[in-house]
């Protein structure tokens, strides 16, 4: 396919998978994990723009097509939480994420990204343990624990399936998981404050205790 036929995380479904979309030739590569989000099984289909719109949830797809559209005519970073409607019928939530896919020269050729199933959690609020896990990498929780609170924060996804994006890039690039947060920090700390989530946290921060007890009528 192209893109790795990683089964990332022990268990099914895979909850993150990889794509990549190739400008020359408007070629789409889906990794095992992201056919099987759509309901199709390992190399059963070959990914379309046309077959990518039509799992999208009737309520989401003009807003989505806006997004592709612009992937796919300029390669254009995006972020997009959005339903898509598998082979089955089953309503599955995603965050699905795209980058600049370079060639060696630098020269941008198309996009990559990631899928995250976010399904269990908005319709059960069921969390994975990952105990096992951080007892293991107890010496670089913290700076692990910031990373997933930037992808939280960012992709608005829970702290377990941020977890899951962490441990899945550094199985991609080969690299540690406590480099990869690490960087990943060094690098939220240098983007410029957005000034409306900003004054959204300011106020937030400044009313706090007028929540207390509120959120759980």
């Amino acid at each position: 396919m192209g893109v790795d036929s990683e089964q990332v995380f022990g268990g099914e479904p895979q909850r993150v998978g990889s794509f990549r979309f190739l400008l020359d030739g408007q070629r789409w590569e889906w990794s095992d994990a992201v056919a099987q989000m759509h309901g199709y099984q390992p190399g059963e289909v070959t990914p379309t723009t046309d077959l990518l719109l039509s799992h999208k949830h009737p309520e989401d797809h003009p807003r989505v097509a806006r997004v592709l559209d612009r992937m796919v005519t300029d390669a254009e970073p995006f972020s997009s939480k959005h339903r898509i409607i598998d082979t089955t019928g089953k309503v599955r939530h995603v965050v699905v994420v795209g980058d600049h896919l370079h060639d060696d020269t630098g020269q941008v050729i198309g996009t990559t990204g990631f899928y995250i199933d976010i399904t269990d959690t908005h319709q059960n609020d069921v969390k994975d343990s990952v105990d096992e896990a951080v007892a293991e990498l107890a010496q670089s929780r913290a700076v692990i624990e910031q990373a997933k609170g930037a992808l939280m924060l960012v992709y608005g996804i829970t702290a377990d399936r941020a977890f899951d994006v962490l441990t899945w890039r550094s199985q991609e690039t080969n690299t540690r998981l406590r480099t990869i947060a690490e960087q990943i920090v060094a690098g939220f700390r240098e983007f410029d404050p957005d000034t409306g989530l900003r004054a959204r946290f300011d106020h937030l921060l400044l009313t706090a205790h007028q929540r207390v007890g509120t959120w759980r009528r």
